[in-house]
Order: structure tokens, then sequence, then C-alpha cells
């Protein structure tokens, strides 16, 4: 129930446009290209000009991702907000402001970034990789199954069609709406898992 004044926080901090109706993707990660910044760097400027976003990333790492980033947001300042390093207490707000969340990887064996963003209410958009893969469940319309976007090919414009799909559904709150309230419910709790190794090794003796 805060996400909007987060959001508005997060605009005002880093002098982007205050407007509560613009997507706002966000990020927080080590800029290594296992991260899939590459994917994000091809296509993020046509993602700018076109679709009306704004984009906030934090962290820090190779300097040519770190070049990028500032390029970007010098060249749109009202639509780009970045912070280079680590801030704990930014990150939350990071995770509590933006709409959706960002993981593109190329491979990622667990992930807890997007674990966090499904607590948070934000919509995350991954790659179907590793951990990825087995806590995002892409949305499906039709049945409205899913807890947020995926795409399979480690390719940028595969990966442009999500986020504009995304996008999309941001616009459309009776389906937004439906999305967000199935990202909170996610138990991924060790609670969760605790459960499903006992049962596995109650199988594994009753077979024996």
């Amino acid at each position: 129930e805060l996400k909007l004044k987060n959001k508005e926080e997060l605009q005002r901090r880093f002098n982007l446009e205050i407007n509560a109706d613009i997507p706002l993707i966000g990020i927080v990660t080590r800029l290594d290209s296992q991260k899939g910044l590459d994917l994000i760097t091809c296509v993020l400027e046509e993602l700018l000009i076109y679709d009306n976003i704004q984009f906030f990333l934090l962290g820090s790492g190779e300097a040519k991702y770190e070049q990028y980033f500032q390029w970007i947001r010098d060249k749109y300042p009202k639509q780009v907000g970045i912070y280079l390093g680590y801030n704990g207490k930014l990150a939350n707000l990071v995770y509590g402001a933006s709409d959706m969340f960002l993981m593109p990887s190329l491979y990622e064996p667990c992930g807890l970034s997007q674990l966090i963003s499904l607590r948070y209410g934000t919509v995350p958009i991954v790659r179907e990789t590793g951990g990825l893969n087995d806590t995002v469940h892409s949305y499906n319309e039709a049945t409205g199954e899913g807890n947020g976007f995926s795409f399979t090919n480690y390719n940028a414009h595969d990966m442009l069609f999500t986020l504009k799909r995304a996008i999309n559904f941001y616009h459309m709150p009776e389906h937004w709406n439906k999305l967000v309230q199935s990202a909170m419910a996610q138990d991924l709790s060790w609670k969760s898992s605790t459960e499903q190794y006992i049962n596995l090794y109650r199988n594994l003796i009753n077979e024996e």
C-alpha cells in the first residue's frame, strides 16, 4: 500500500519526473556480464524513447557498464536514475518503489533479488535460467496464472518484447493488480522448502 509513496520518494530523490503512472523498472545488481547487462545496454534507449518508462539501477562493477549507465542517465535525466555502489537502505527503496524488477541473467544458479521483489509486490521480469526459472512463472492472461514475466533465449529483442508485454499489462489495472497480488502471495520460505525435502525423504523410505 506504500508503493506509490516509495515511488514518489525515489523519483524525487534522483530528480526523475514525479509521475505515478509511468512504469518504473528497477534493478539491483553486480555490474557483470553474467547479469545480462549486455541485453539491457542494447535496448534500453529504445525503451526510453518509445515506451515512456523510467529506469533505476543500483550497483557497481565493470567500468564499461558504469560508464554506459552514467551516459544514459546524463542523456535522459528525467527517466534514468543510477547509484553506483551499494546502499542497503536504498536497495530496499528500489525494491519498494519499482513496478517491475529486471533480471535478464545469462546464468543464475539461485537468485535472491527476484524473491525479494516478489515480496515487495514488484513484478519480476527474468530470463528462464536456473533459480529464476524455478521461482518466476510467466503471466497467462487467459487463466490469470503467473507471478511475473519471462523469456527463454539470451537475446536482447526477446527481452525487449517481454518488457513491452509487461508494460502493456501495467496500463491494464485489472491484470496488473492480479499480478501484484499473486507475486506477494508466493511462499518461497524455508518452511515450504523443508516440507518438500521431508516429503522427498519419506518417498525414498517408502520405496525401499
